[in-house]
C-alpha cells in the first residue's frame, strides 16, 4: 500500500485547505493486493464527527488505485484521517502513517481545514522584521528615573554589563536600566532601512517596573524612560516615511503586580485590586486567600495572572471605544504580537482580530508560540491559531530549531522534515507570514550557540564572563552567514534580534539582552545582512515564491524559490569538508552574494562548496 499526503498524485490540493473544498484522494495498492474495499475515515475533531469516504478501485499503469473526493467541513476544523480496507480472504484491517494495522493503532495524516475567507496582510511575510528590546537599542535622550514605578537603577555607561545577581532578598528584579528611548530608535530608522528592514516589533513600551516591561504597570501609558505618547506617534510616522510599520508586544495575560490595577506598593493613588476587594479591578485577578495569595504567571508573584473572561477587563483591553488595542493602533502601531498566545482563552484572541480588522484591517496580530501551532495542544485544549479567526500568524521557533539542527548536526534531511510537516499544516498565508528567526529575548544569541565549543558554563557567573574565543568566533560567524542565508531565502518573515548582524554574544537572559554595540559593530556582518535584505525586498521569488528542496543531505542543503518567471536558488554547504551540488539546467547562473558565475554543462550545473560556504543563484538556468 502506498499513499504520500504531500503528493498531489495521492492527495489534492495540496496542505491545508479552504472550507467546504473538495479533496481528492488516491490509496495505491500493487495489482495483486488482495484488497476488495477501501474507505477513507476522517474525524473532525472540533465537532467530534465522524465520515466515511467510498474510494473505487482504478488502474493506474499496472497498478491499483483507490480514489475518491472527500468533502472538508464547511466550518474550520483539524481533520485526522486513515483508511479502511477489506481483504478478499474477509479480513479487515486499516492503513495510517504507521503503515497497516488495526484500526485502534492507526496513526493518522491531518488536514487543516481553514476559513479561506479569512484575509491575511501580505506585508509582513513579504518583509524584513527587526526585533528591538528597548531599553538596550539605543538612547537620544539622558533621563533620571527619580519618581519611576519600581526600584530602578541606571546605569553610568552604555557598554557596561547587565545585572544578573540577586538582590539583598533573593530577588532578580531586572531593575538596572540603560536609558534606550524611542526618539533613539527613531535616530536610527535609516539605519534599519539599510537593512532592508518593513516591520518594527517592539518588546513592550508601556509604563513597567521592570527593564523587560512584561510587568505592565499602565497599558495607556508608555513607560517615561523611553519618551511618552507624542514620541510613539513620531516614530510610527517617521517610519511609516521609510516604509517601515510598527508592531506592538500584547501582554494580556497578566499585568505587573506594580500596577495600577493590581498596586501591591501602594505606588499609585488608585486603589488597586491587591489593597481592596472593592477595587474596579478586583475582579479581573483570581484571590485564593486576599491579599497574599492569587493567581500569577507560571508562579512569579510579580505577575498576577488576569481574567480574560471578565467583561471589565475584555472591555478595557479590547472592545471600548478607546481600549488598548484601537488606542494604540490609532497611534501609529500596525499590528500586535500576543506574548503567551497558549495562555490566552480562544475567545480572547478571537476578540482582538475582529477588533483589529475594524480599527485596522490591514493590521497584522502575530503569536507567541514555540511548536507547530496548527496542532498545539495548551491546557489540554486543541487551539484553533491558524484557523482563520485568531492569529494571522506565528512566531516560527521550528524553523529556528531545524534551522540549528542543520548547522550543528549536518542534518539537511531534518531541516527539509520540519518545514515541509509545516508547509503541509499550515494555511498558505500563515506559511508565508510566520515570523523566522534565528535568536530572541529568549534564547541565547545565535552567535553564541553556533560558536561556543567548550563545558557549557555551569554558573551564572561563569555565562556572564564567557564569550567566544578567536576560533570559535570564526566559525560561528561563518555559520552565522548560513544561517542568515537560509532565513531571507525562506517563505516568512527574515526577523532580526537588535545586534545579532552586528555580532552580538550572550547567553540566556539576561546575557541576550545587552546594549546594542554602536562603535564596536562587526561591519563585515553588518554589509552582509544588509546586501541580505536588499536581495529579499529586490526578488519577488524571495518573498512568494514556491519552495522546492534540490538537495537536503547531510551537510548540503539546496531549495529553489520561483515566482512569475523569477527563480532563485539557495545552496549551502554547513559542513567543516568541501562538497559538491549538482543542480539539473541548462545555461548559466550568477551567485548574487559574491558575483561569482557559473555556466550548466550537459544539463547540470556543478557547485564545489567550501566549508561552511552558501551561495544565492539569482541568474539561473531554466
Amino acid at each position: 500500500m502506498y499513499f504520500d499526503s504531500r503528493s498531489e498524485d495521492c492527495k489534492a490540493p495540496y496542505g491545508a485547505v479552504p472550507c467546504g473544498t473538495k479533496v481528492a484522494v488516491s490509496l495505491y495498492a500493487e495489482a495483486d493486493e488482495a484488497v476488495t474495499r477501501a474507505v477513507l475515515v476522517a474525524h473532525a475533531e472540533f465537532a467530534d464527527a465522524w465520515t466515511e469516504t467510498e474510494l473505487f478501485a482504478v488502474d493506474v499503469g499496472g497498478r491499483r488505485a483507490f480514489r475518491g473526493v472527500y468533502a472538508a467541513p464547511d466550518e474550520g476544523e483539524l481533520v485526522w484521517y486513515h483508511f479502511r480496507l477489506d481483504w478478499a480472504d474477509g479480513g479487515q484491517s486499516c492503513f495510517g502513517k504507521n503503515g497497516l494495522c488495526a484500526e485502534d493503532a492507526a496513526q493518522p495524516w491531518q488536514l487543516t481545514v481553514y476559513d479561506g475567507a479569512s484575509e491575511t496582510p501580505r506585508w509582513f511575510g513579504d518583509g524584513v522584521s527587526y526585533q528591538i528590546f528597548p531599553d538596550r537599542f539605543r538612547r537620544a535622550v539622558k533621563r533620571g528615573v527619580s519618581g519611576m514605578v519600581g526600584g530602578r537603577r541606571l546605569h553610568g555607561r552604555w557598554d557596561e554589563p547587565v545585572d544578573y545577581r540577586p538582590d539583598e532578598r533573593g530577588e532578580i528584579t531586572c531593575s538596572d536600566f540603560f536609558g534606550g528611548d524611542l526618539a533613539g530608535i527613531a535616530e536610527k530608522l535609516d539605519y534599519l532601512r539599510s537593512l532592508g528592514v518593513t516591520t518594527l516589533y517592539l518588546n513592550p513600551i508601556f509604563e513597567a517596573a521592570s527593564n523587560h516591561r512584561y510587568d505592565t504597570a499602565d497599558y495607556r501609558k508608555i513607560d517615561p524612560l523611553l519618551g511618552d505618547e507624542d514620541d510613539f506617534r513620531a516614530l510610527c510616522a517617521q517610519a511609516a516615511a521609510r516604509g517601515i510599520r510598527v508592531i506592538l508586544d500584547g501582554v494580556f495575560n497578566h499585568t505587573g503586580a506594580n500596577s495600577v490595577y493590581f498596586n501591591a506598593r501602594g505606588f499609585y493613588p488608585a486603589v488597586g485590586a491587591a489593597q481592596s476587594e472593592a477595587s474596579p479591578y478586583a475582579r479581573w485577578y483570581h484571590f485564593s486567600r486576599f491579599p497574599d495569595e492569587y493567581d500569577a504567571w507560571w508562579g512569579v508573584k510579580t505577575l498576577p495572572a488576569v481574567n480574560e473572561s471578565e467583561p471589565s477587563y475584555v472591555d478595557f483591553i479590547i472592545e471600548g471605544a478607546d481600549s488598548v488595542v484601537r488606542h494604540w493602533l490609532r497611534a501609529g502601531a500596525s499590528g500586535w504580537r500576543l506574548d503567551v498566545a497558549d495562555e490566552l482563552p480562544g475567545a480572547f484572541i478571537e476578540r482582538i482580530r475582529r477588533v483589529i480588522a475594524e480599527e485596522k484591517p490591514d493590521a497584522y496580530l502575530l503569536g507567541e508560540v514555540w511548536e507547530d501551532g496548527s496542532n498545539k495542544i495548551a491546557y489540554s485544549t486543541r487551539r484553533k491559531y491558524l484557523l482563520g479567526a485568531q492569529t494571522h500568524g506565528l512566531m516560527n521557533y521550528p524553523f529556528r530549531s531545524a534551522l540549528l539542527g542543520y548547522l550543528l548536526e549536518q542534518n539537511a534531511a531534518l531541516f527539509r522534515d520540519a518545514m515541509e510537516t509545516l508547509r503541509e499544516n499550515y494555511p498558505p498565508a500563515a506559511f508565508y507570514g510566520a515570523m523566522n528567526f534565528l535568536s530572541t529575548h529568549d534564547t541565547p544569541r545565535i552567535l553564541t550557540l553556533l560558536g561556543y565549543s567548550r563545558d557549557y558554563p555551569q554558573t551564572r557567573d561563569a555565562r556572564a564572563k564567557t564569550a567566544l574565543d578567536a576560533e570559535e568566533l570564526r566559525l560561528a560567524l561563518r555559520r552565522l552567514r548560513l544561517a542568515a542565508l537560509v532565513m531571507y531565502a525562506f517563505p516568512g518573515s527574515p526577523t532580526v534580534y537588535y545586534g545579532d548582524e552586528a555580532g552580538a554574544q550572550g547567553f540566556e537572559d539576561p546575557f541576550n539582552r545587552a546594549t546594542y554595540p554602536w562603535g564596536a559593530e562587526d561591519r563585515r556582518l553588518v554589509a552582509y545582512f544588509q546586501r541580505l535584505g536588499a536581495l529579499r525586498g529586490a526578488r519577488k521569488s524571495l518573498r512568494r515564491g514556491s519552495v522546492e528542496y534540490l538537495c537536503a543531505d547531510g551537510a548540503v542543503l539546496s531549495f529553489r524559490r520561483a515566482y512569475e518567471g523569477e527563480v532563485s536558488v539557495a545552496v549551502c554547504n554547513a559542513g567543516a569538508a568541501r562538497a559538491d551540488a549538482a543542480l539539473r539546467g541548462q545555461g548559466a547562473a550568477r551567485d548574487a552574494l559574491t558575483g561569482r558565475r557559473f555556466a550548466a554543462e550537459n544539463g547540470a550545473l556543478r557547485l564545489e562548496l567550501a566549508p561552511y560556504e552558501g551561495m544565492l543563484l539569482t541568474e539561473c538556468f531554466t
